[in-house]
């Protein structure tokens, strides 16, 4: 059954997923976290992280892990597991699949056309809004702490945070760098 529903959730993800893999990810938490209760809030956490930091596209890192994690934590072994693995990134990759085929030869054709700009006029803020939506739903106490809890980890994090942000849009430092950086500092100054 859990097969059955990482099929169907990943593949409407995979449908409705516009913008790449940061504008899935809030979809891949409300799903999977919010929606059917297959992990928590923090293992979706290190979930985004450990897929940021592996080869490969990050909303099919996501999904491969979170098939594996909802399969294991529903009860099952690891070879079950692999198997919920690639139920999850087969569905999240398959609707691109059938589109692109579908598409390919007709948008080549139209896609100068008034509507076709109008579609795509329409789908730029709906993907600024889903990367959005996965930032604020990443800015979690998981994440950063709460200053009545813990003082020291909010306002470190707070600060990992912006020197992050100004390290990358400002002084234009390699993002992989600032992703060392920051989990150096992280161990340094949180443990």
């Amino acid at each position: 059954m859990i097969f059955l529903l990482l099929f169907i959730t990943f593949f409407q993800i995979g449908l409705f997923g516009f913008g790449g893999g940061y504008g899935m990810l809030s979809l891949i938490q409300g799903e999977v976290v919010h929606h059917h209760h297959w992990m928590t809030t923090a293992q979706f956490t290190d979930i985004v992280a450990i897929s940021q930091m592996t080869p490969g596209p990050i909303g099919i890192n996501s999904a491969t892990y979170c098939g594996y994690t909802a399969v294991h934590n529903a009860g099952y072994g690891n070879m079950m597991s692999i198997l919920g693995s690639a139920t999850a990134t087969f569905a999240l990759v398959l609707p691109s699949f059938i589109l692109m085929i579908l598409i390919s030869r007709m948008f080549l054709k139209y896609m100068n056309t008034p509507a076709v700009q109008s579609v795509f006029g329409g789908l730029r803020p709906a993907v600024v809004g889903l990367l959005g939506a996965a930032t604020l739903l990443l800015m979690t106490p998981e994440n950063f702490s709460l200053p009545s809890v813990n003082p020291w980890q909010f306002w470190i994090s707070c600060g990992l945070f912006v020197a992050t942000f100004v390290g990358t849009y400002y002084v234009k430092i390699n993002p992989i760098r600032m992703i060392c950086y920051s989990a150096l500092a992280g161990l340094v100054l949180l443990y």
